[in-house]
């Protein structure tokens, strides 16, 4: 099933025909043909398969997690895809990320968007752990989901990370996050995020080492 599921998810994904100037991958989700300009020389700007694993999960569980009208925040956006598909399913979203991959990501969401989505969708800078509470303040920002494809590798901004999530997460938020697998530091980083929150596996893709991981705060999840 994990391997079917999996061939499933990557015929989402198509490549143009002809040769262009510039890179691009194109995929299938929401009913809608995305199209993606990628640079492949930084690790931000390329399509990961936890994008395109969240993706398909969204769209294949849209009536338990119906995005209609709901505020969604994606944080290490990279190319936008996942914002895109969020933007697409009605959601009023917030792609957030590096200073220097916004120009892309603002370029690959309006070209997706515009004149497609209910929502015209939000592009801001967000570095981890900087300036979280002048940017993004307790009191007045609220979302309903976070969202997040492979934000955790190798890098040392994990505590960063850390409190990002903790800042953003209200008790009602709920965080759905794609996870690939590569080092030991994804498992402490996951033992380390059990701690403020909890946590359940609701997709796992063993032939891709992806888990898709649902949490909320402590005590949250059943309540």
């Amino acid at each position: 099933k994990d391997e079917q599921i999996v061939a499933e998810i990557m015929r989402r994904r198509f490549f143009p025909a002809l040769i262009t100037h510039k890179t691009w991958e194109g995929f299938h989700f929401a009913g809608h043909e995305i199209r993606i300009t990628e640079d492949t020389d930084c690790y931000g700007a390329v399509v990961w398969p936890s994008a395109l694993v969240l993706c398909y999960f969204l769209e294949t569980n849209s009536k338990q997690y119906n995005l209609v009208d709901k505020n969604v925040i994606e944080i290490g956006a990279g190319t936008g895809l996942v914002s895109i598909v969020a933007s697409l399913l009605g959601a009023l979203v917030t792609a957030t990320d590096l200073p220097e991959l916004l120009g892309n990501l603002q370029h690959n969401v309006l070209q997706n968007t515009k004149m497609k989505s209910k929502h015209q969708p939000c592009i801001r800078e967000l570095s981890w752990g900087i300036d979280l509470e002048k940017n993004f303040p307790r009191s007045s920002c609220h979302f309903d989901y976070i969202m997040a494809a492979d934000v955790v590798y190798y890098h040392p901004f994990l505590d960063e990370l850390l409190l990002t999530f903790d800042h953003l997460c209200k008790n009602d938020t709920v965080i759905l996050w794609a996870m690939k697998y590569r080092l030991e530091q994804e498992n402490q980083f996951v033992e380390r995020f059990q701690t403020l929150f909890d946590i359940e596996i609701v997709s796992s893709f063993p032939s891709l080492n992806i888990a898709l991981y649902k949490a909320m705060r402590k005590g949250r999840m059943k309540a």
